[in-house]
């Protein structure tokens, strides 16, 4: 994994992560398998075991073998000895709460003693409120795709130390709000080469996308 991180040039990992039937957290994107797997349901309805039959390769048939859903402390067995790796995990509560998940994620986080190498984020707000609570320590975010009036201001009444926007709704104002505040700035999902350089000369903090061979190549260009 560690040969891996260093190819690819990449200063993170951002992954979504749900409780399913047995208690279990998994690593996968959408709450439904459908689009990804070729199975069909809703990730909360499988146990752990249940989900290993499913390919979670299945728009790349032949590219890659077959892909399981990883369990989240699979990830971190492999992530916890690459020093300086950071994991932003978003908690998928949008669709279903998975209640007790805030405990569940924070009690591996502190069994792997990762919690300086965590972002803790999500869309629903009411979860990020309970990270804080069950351990303040842990860097959090607050995702959105919304336009949010005074972003940086609200995260920082509620002690969360990043906003996590859209990235078209950066602008210089929006970014000088939440700057002013002291907040760091992450987003999603930064593809295109413009948006790279836009975002990157704007001074935001970190990009979350799917092809980090484009960041490399133009923070190269830069230097």
């Amino acid at each position: 994994m560690q040969q891996f991180v260093q190819k690819i040039g990449v200063d993170g990992i951002e992954l979504d992560v749900h409780v399913v039937k047995d208690g279990g957290l998994v690593i996968i994107h959408d709450e439904r398998l459908d689009r990804t797997t070729d199975g069909t349901g809703f990730v909360k309805d499988y146990t752990c075991e249940e989900l290993k039959k499913f390919d979670a390769s299945a728009q790349f048939k032949g590219q890659y073998g077959f892909c399981g859903i990883p369990p989240l402390r699979e990830y971190f067995e492999r992530v916890k000895d690459i020093p300086g790796f950071m994991t932003n995990i978003e908690l998928k509560t949008g669709e279903f709460e998975y209640t007790g998940i805030e405990d569940k994620v924070i009690s591996m986080i502190e069994e792997y003693s990762l919690q300086d190498r965590i972002i803790l984020s999500s869309f629903n707000h009411y979860t990020i409120k309970r990270c804080k609570q069950r351990n303040p320590e842990i860097t959090a975010g607050f995702l959105s795709g919304d336009w949010i009036l005074n972003f940086g201001a609200y995260a920082k009444s509620y002690g969360v130390e990043c906003c996590h926007p859209c990235l078209r709704s950066l602008t210089r104002e929006t970014v000088d709000e939440m700057k002013s505040q002291g907040r760091i700035i992450n987003t999603w999902t930064v593809n295109e080469y413009e948006d790279i350089k836009r975002l990157s000369d704007m001074g935001i903090d970190a990009l979350i996308g799917n092809f980090p061979d484009r960041m490399l190549e133009l923070s190269i260009d830069k230097r």
